[in-house]
């Protein structure tokens, strides 16, 4: 890839970081909250997304690693006393020492029998989180006070709950995590986790050791997809074994699909798409869902790759 063609890639970063941080001062209450939820779990998705859309690894088990971030964060400060800093830390280390472990017992298997694999952990930690309902409150979850949602920094108190403060906070880990990925697909890694999702075999046979990136990409999965359910808890104040449910594995796979799975931009797109689809259509109609599947049908139709990933391959070759 030219120069130019890299810094027109960054740009278009910056750009959308900036149109992001624009939208906190001229959208009104009910979507700057939307917009909120939206990138913490466009975060999620963009950690399904590097396991899935770099390296080819079809998981049905993430929703484990945003609840590992969400109880990581949540029951240290609830039960604890931890304050938000320690407990976000607490969820990150949950979800990253998940994902090395599950990434060291699920990548012994491949293809259909990696899915089922992510698919029986996750339902483990599911049934977990209510086996032990007297501490997680099961289903019914429990609120973070709104005292601990906040922390001092250098003698400036942020207050999580409030909506501003909450918007900024999910822009930058947006940010932080769009960084990220974007380096990362750009980098040798990246490279290689591509070849290894184009053929395996000979990547190994070219000499890269395919057992070692993919599990660096299981364990940079988990531990972004973990970083946004321990920023969900401090934001929206709110854990449940919901968060942990098998529908919570397949929307991040939705949400990667729709925007364009491998493109860095896919999941943004992708998750505020389908949270407006489904959230203008069940104000309309209790067969919401009927909607949402047709709007599915003309997506797959006019845009096979997703949104982003056709317009790569049909227009804007350079996207990444």
């Amino acid at each position: 890839m030219s120069a130019g063609a890299g810094h027109k890639i960054w740009l278009l970063h910056l750009a959308v970081v900036g149109l992001l941080a624009a939208l906190q001062f001229m959208l009104p209450d009910y979507h700057h909250a939307v917009m909120a939820k939206v990138l913490v779990l466009a975060v999620f998705a963009m950690g399904y997304n590097v396991l899935y859309g770099y390296a080819g690894l079809l998981s049905l088990g993430h929703a484990m690693f945003f609840a590992a971030g969400l109880y990581g964060t949540g029951l240290t400060m609830l039960n604890l006393g931890w304050g938000v800093a320690a407990a976000l830390a607490a969820g990150l280390a949950a979800g990253l020492v998940l994902a090395l472990v599950v990434g060291v017992l699920a990548l012994r298997t491949s293809g259909v029998a990696f899915m089922i694999v992510t698919m029986m952990f996750a339902q483990v930690l599911y049934l977990t989180t209510l086996y032990l309902s007297p501490w997680t409150m099961g289903d019914q979850g429990f609120v973070l006070p709104q005292p601990d949602r906040a922390l001092d920094v250098f003698g400036v108190q942020l207050d999580f709950s409030d909506p501003v403060t909450r918007y900024w906070t999910a822009l930058a880990l947006f940010a932080a995590a769009l960084a990220a990925t974007l380096a990362g697909a750009r980098s040798r890694f990246g490279h290689v986790l591509i070849a290894i999702r184009e053929n395996e075999e000979r990547t190994r046979m070219l000499g890269y050791g395919t057992f070692a990136n993919k599990l660096a990409a299981v364990v940079a999965s988990g531990t972004i997809s973990a970083a946004a359910g321990a920023f969900y808890a401090v934001l929206f104040g709110y854990v449940g074994s919901n968060f942990a449910s098998i529908q919570y594995s397949i929307l991040p796979l939705l949400w990667a699909l729709t925007g364009g799975a491998a493109t860095t931009l896919g999941p943004l797109l992708g998750t505020l798409f389908m949270y407006y689809v489904i959230d203008i259509a069940s104000g309309y109609t209790s067969a919401w869902l009927l909607l949402v599947g047709l709007a599915l049908i003309l997506l797959v139709l006019f845009f096979p790759r997703g949104i982003l990933g056709t317009v790569r391959e049909r227009w804007v070759a350079w996207l990444p």
